[in-house]
This record gives structure tokens, sequence and C-alpha cells, in this order.
């Protein structure tokens, strides 16, 4: 009842030393110790694509932690950067701690490893007997799925373009015409980490993240990646993608074609780099570091 305002949170947990919560509910607790976690503007940057309802609730949400002073968490420098810009909320209450590799990832990746039978059922599932590219994520514009297609078509004859992601609203469904296209929708942990497994690479060129999660699932699985040079792609995959100008289709078909006609020794070394890079990022560093953001809150509750 607390996220429509008719039940303070210290009611039912009394003891309750501070709150954390994502950055649209926010409980009506006035002295309550308040952090919460923004992964992304995207959708204040592209209000096309939301329902102006849910926009605004966001937006009144972001005023009630601007009015408590709440110590905000966020994915990237990047996402940093746009609380600063589109929210005004103070830099010193903003911190970014970077997520990690999910456990279902390692986890799914670890079971079809131990069970090799399902794992092959699970490649004549997906229909997996051609070389293909790989792309994870929602269909939406920002994700720059149009432009991809586009730069994939001259590769068409010799590698399937694979879409992995729920539906939605960028225009991409019309273009199933193209049999080496295919749109898979949502696929289980399973299916994922078996697209994973099979491809030549993921395809991720986004105009815009919040953080870009699929870069360390496919770096897990050893798979390369091409992606955009924009600065939060630059701040979590460094020098382990291959990154491109995400508005040139053009570009992106040349990053594609490089990574395709990549030789072993060139290979071994971008797994070199991208295994350094997966080491960056653990959920045990998240963990304490979020640890000192719930302490800030309460100091500066007391003060």
């Amino acid at each position: 009842m607390w996220r429509i305002g008719l039940n303070p949170v210290k009611k039912v947990f009394p003891n309750l030393e501070v709150f954390h919560s994502w950055d649209w509910l926010q409980p009506p607790d006035k002295k309550l110790p308040l952090v919460s976690t923004i992964h992304d503007l995207a959708i204040l940057k592209y209000p096309e694509v939301a329902h102006p309802k849910v926009l605004a609730m966001h937006q009144a949400s972001w005023e009630i932690l601007k009015a408590k002073k709440a110590e905000i968490i966020t994915v990237s420098q990047a996402s940093k950067l746009d609380i600063l810009r589109y929210l005004e909320i103070p830099a010193e209450r903003i911190t970014v701690i970077h997520e990690a590799l999910p456990q279902e990832t390692l986890d799914s990746s670890q079971y079809l490893n131990q069970h090799p039978d399902l794992h092959q059922q699970l490649q004549r599932r997906l229909q997996l007997e051609q070389p293909y590219i790989l792309f994870v994520g929602s269909r939406e514009p920002r994700k720059n799925l149009l432009r991809l297609i586009e730069a994939w078509k001259p590769l068409a004859k010799d590698y399937q373009l694979i879409i992995a992601g729920e539906q939605s609203w960028d225009g991409s469904e019309k273009l199933t015409r193209n049999k080496a296209l295919r749109f898979l929708g949502q696929v289980s942990d399973l299916e994922l980490a078996t697209l994973y497994h099979s491809a030549e690479l993921l395809a991720y060129p986004s105009l815009d993240e919040g953080f870009g999660l699929p870069i360390l699932e496919a770096f897990s699985y050893g798979v390369p990646v091409l992606s955009s040079d924009i600065p939060v792609i630059r701040e979590i995959a460094g020098n382990a993608a291959e990154l491109v100008d995400p508005m040139n289709p053009e570009a992106i078909r040349q990053g594609l074609e490089k990574i395709l006609q990549e030789k072993q020794a060139e290979s071994e070394q971008r797994m070199r780099r991208m295994i350094l890079r997966l080491q960056l990022f653990s959920w045990p560093k998240t963990a304490r570091q979020t640890l000192s953001v719930y302490e800030k809150a309460i100091r500066r509750q007391a003060c």
C-alpha cells in the first residue's frame, strides 16, 4: 500500500534503517534514508516510445527523489551525466556502481556444459544449422536494429541475422521477407545461452544505453562484439569490442566483416582483452559499493 502513499514503510518494518528503491517506487516516509537506482533515462530522452502515464509517474517520482535528497545509484558514468543534465540532481549525491555478469548467464552456461544432449536439442529447436550474427535486446528505436539490418544485408548469403528479444515498435518486423533474417522473440535463459554459444559475433550497435549487459554476456561466451563508439559502450567494453559509428550502416558493415575475417592470432588477442574486461565487473564489488551508499544515506539523514 505504501506505493500509493497510504502506509509508510516504517509501519511495516519499524527497524528499517534505509530504503533502496527503483527510481519509480518511492515510499511516503518523511525521515527514512532513501537510496534509489536510476539505470538510465531512456524514458525521458525518448518520450515518444513511452506511455504518457508511465512517463508522468517517473517524473513525479524523480521530483520526490530530489525533494527528499535521496542518494542515487546509477550504472555508468554516461547515465550519471544524463542524470546531472536532465534531473539536475547534485553530483555528490550520484554514485556510479557498475553492474556485472548476470548469475543466470553463468548458471545457464554451466548447465548446458553438463547436459550436452540438451544443448544439441536446443540447437535443433532453434534451427542453428547455418552461421549467424546475433542481436540481443528489445526492438526499440534506440537499439538501432534497422541500421544493423541494412548493414548486414550484403552478408546475408553467408550469415543469418538472428534477433533475440521482445517485440517492440521499431518497424523491423516489416522486414521478415528475408529468410535469413530471423526474429525469435523472447527466449529462455537456456535458449539464450545456446544462441551465444554458437554465434559468430554479437552485433549491438545501440544509439543509447544505460550499461549494456549483452556485451558482458557475449564476452563470457568468448563471442566477439561489434558495438557503438559512444561513451557508455567505451566505458563498458573498452578495447575488447569492435566499436563503430552506429549512425553509419557502412561503418557497421565494415566492422562486421572485420570480425568475421579475423585470423586466429587476432581472435586470440581479442579473447584475452574480453577476459581482462570481464574481470573489471563483479557482484561482490557492486555489493561493497552499494553498502557504502547505504551508510552515506544514513549519515546524511542524521545530519
